[in-house]
């Protein structure tokens, strides 16, 4: 062993989020440990919606990862009132699943020169001796390196306690449902703002079937799904108890928080990105991965403030506009039928929210003007 370690950088998890950081670096000639706990490509619970315009963050091309493209929202309120906008640009938002995506992104990683490891779960991560971070399995064995990236997801184990990120980091309870069927339209996304309380439904279609969630973005408890979805399924011609179901959580964003510490940073869903209001996970996962590759490489350089340059980028491209959108979560799912009828039934919303999701738009645009509409309603 090397007096530098096994490798400049070790990346814990191999989603999206970590398999962009690895492949950014690995690509930048930098050696890479990309470490799974679980095999390739693992089914999760997650809809799989992302906008398009991550393209531009890969020099390969997404294309085979993506499922389905959607270039269509409808918005109703207990199935009813419906909205449709149409998506700006050319395939603004796509569908994926992510165990082909994370696959997909991984298998890029490797291609860089980066040394993917499957089956390595990560028990401990600590500073040695040597000052080195050693990522310790549970043979006991540390794997050893300059700089270690926390990318495990939303039940992270490792951010908060090396002070990554919320120390309490806040969750909405969600739960997923993966159907066989033939979507119509197959180009159109759905959201239910009506028959969750305090959240919404998801429909996303995808090749050979949906894709649909639940989720309650205020306080704790787990939407009844089963009574949501016994409304929901059959509204697209499948019986109510169709489909698998599979609970999980979205770590949210919740305040801006250092992301990165001496030789340490955290991605995606383990540095509470996830957008408040309309769950996506997928954008800033990538976005995060992207933007600390280039901040560790730099600093593997001797560049000794890059990585503050990394929590303060993440805050400008996206913690800022996910600032105001918490704040229009937290009114918005308070009354939401107010929220739907002010915010989702305006000419303009539909699109605002279409640009949104597709990348082109921030909550900070719209806020102001939605939050005083809703404060003055329930005035």
């Amino acid at each position: 062993m090397s007096a530098s370690g096994d490798a400049d950088v070790i990346v814990v998890g191999a989603g999206p989020a970590g398999s962009a950081a690895a492949f950014h670096l690995a690509a930048r000639g930098r050696r890479v440990i990309l470490l799974e706990a679980g095999g390739a490509g693992r089914s999760k619970p997650c809809g799989g919606g992302m906008a398009a315009s991550v393209q531009r963050w890969f020099p390969f091309d997404l294309g085979p990862a993506v499922d389905q493209v959607i270039r269509r929202v409808r918005f109703t309120w207990c199935l009813e009132d419906p909205v449709t906008a149409e998506l700006p640009g050319d395939a603004p938002f796509w569908i994926v699943r992510r165990s082909v995506l994370d696959a997909y992104l991984a298998d890029q990683a490797a291609g860089a020169g980066c040394d993917f490891r499957k089956d390595w779960r990560v028990e401990r991560v600590e500073r040695g001796s040597d000052g080195l971070w050693q990522a310790v399995g549970p043979t006991g064995e540390p794997l050893r390196a300059t700089a270690v990236v926390i990318a495990d997801g939303s039940s992270s184990r490792f951010a908060a306690p090396l002070g990554l990120g919320p120390s309490r980091p806040r969750f909405a309870a969600t739960v997923s449902v993966e159907v066989a069927a033939d979507p119509h339209p197959a180009d159109m996304a759905r959201f239910e703002f009506g028959l969750v309380h305090h959240g919404f439904c998801w429909v996303f279609p995808r090749r050979g079937g949906y894709s649909i969630g639940v989720g309650t973005f205020i306080g704790q408890q787990e939407a009844d799904s089963e009574a949501v979805l016994a409304s929901l399924l059959p509204s697209l011609g499948l019986p109510a108890d169709a489909g698998e179901r599979r609970h999980g959580q979205l770590r949210l964003w919740n305040g801006h928080h250092p992301l990165h510490g001496p030789g340490l940073v955290a991605v995606g869903d383990a540095a509470s990105l996830c957008d408040p209001f309309l769950a996506e996970g997928l954008r800033p996962s990538l976005l995060s991965g992207c933007e600390a590759a280039v901040s560790l490489d730099r600093w593997l350089s001797g560049e000794g403030r890059a990585l503050e340059d990394y929590s303060a980028r993440m805050r400008e491209v996206w913690g800022d506009s996910m600032a105001w959108g918490k704040r229009i979560a937290q009114v918005f799912y308070r009354v939401p039928r107010v929220g739907y009828q002010l915010g989702i039934k305006r000419p303009t919303a539909p699109q605002r929210i279409a640009q949104i999701l597709s990348g082109e738009m921030g909550y900070g645009e719209i806020a102001q003007r939605v939050i005083r509409r809703l404060l003055f309603q329930r005035g």
